[in-house]
């Protein structure tokens, strides 16, 4: 697991730096001003946060104490502006090809989301083919010498795909399965109980069978652009 622990205010400055390096670089480094509406940006977050610009300010410096961000001002600004050292800089040891950085600022700026949710939203700060690529940028960041970055989720109720989640806020915890209910005990509803077991099982069964589907036809739709 990585060493770097963010809180949920640290993680949205170092995220939008990031975001914002990749899709707006003419406009980078970022005034207080442009970061303070990045974190409270409506589109692209979750949760949606409403930080003022002391408490940006406040986290920017308890980042620039730990080397993970800093401030850059052009000749003849008069007005600071900040960028991170949080990855792929002399500052740090961190380093992550761009599909594993997109998909890790997703992560940071959105929560938790399956692969192919990523697939779609991290497309905006990286080139990503496909989900099969977006698989093994996820395995990657799992199995890295230093430690996890990534965990996966275990899968929710009525969910195709798991949900994976970034380590910077620390570890994450997994609710304990809920107790049965009284009647599944004593055995007066064990009729139906076994029957929805049975659906839930068939569910299962079909929703494995729609993903092992959609990955096979993702590498023929590969096979067939590499042949073009």
């Amino acid at each position: 697991m990585t060493d770097i622990k963010l809180t949920a205010e640290e993680t949205r400055v170092v995220a939008c730096l990031i975001e914002k390096a990749i899709t707006t670089p003419d406009q980078y480094p970022l005034s207080l001003n442009a970061l303070t509406n990045a974190c409270n940006q409506k589109s692209n977050r979750d949760p949606v946060m409403q930080l003022d610009e002391a408490g940006v300010q406040r986290t920017l410096d308890a980042l620039a104490k730990r080397h993970l961000v800093g401030e850059k001002s052009g000749y003849g600004s008069r007005v600071a502006k900040y960028q991170h050292y949080f990855c792929n800089t002399t500052f740090g040891s961190l380093r992550f090809s761009p599909q594993e950085l997109g998909i890790l600022c997703e992560l940071m700026l959105r929560g938790p989301q399956t692969p192919g949710e990523l697939r779609s939203r991290a497309g905006r700060l990286c080139a990503i083919a496909d989900v099969l690529e977006v698989e093994s940028a996820l395995k990657s960041l799992m199995e890295r010498e230093g430690g996890p970055i990534v965990v996966q989720l275990p899968r929710e109720p009525g969910r195709r795909e798991s949900r994976f989640a970034h380590l910077f806020g620390g570890p994450i915890t997994f609710p304990s399965p809920l107790p049965a209910p009284e009647g599944a005990r004593v055995g007066l509803d064990s009729r139906t109980n076994t029957r929805s077991s049975t659906d839930g099982e068939r569910i299962l069964h079909l929703e494995e069978r729609v993903a092992a589907l959609e990955r096979a036809l993702e590498e023929l739709r590969r096979s067939l652009a590499s042949g073009a």
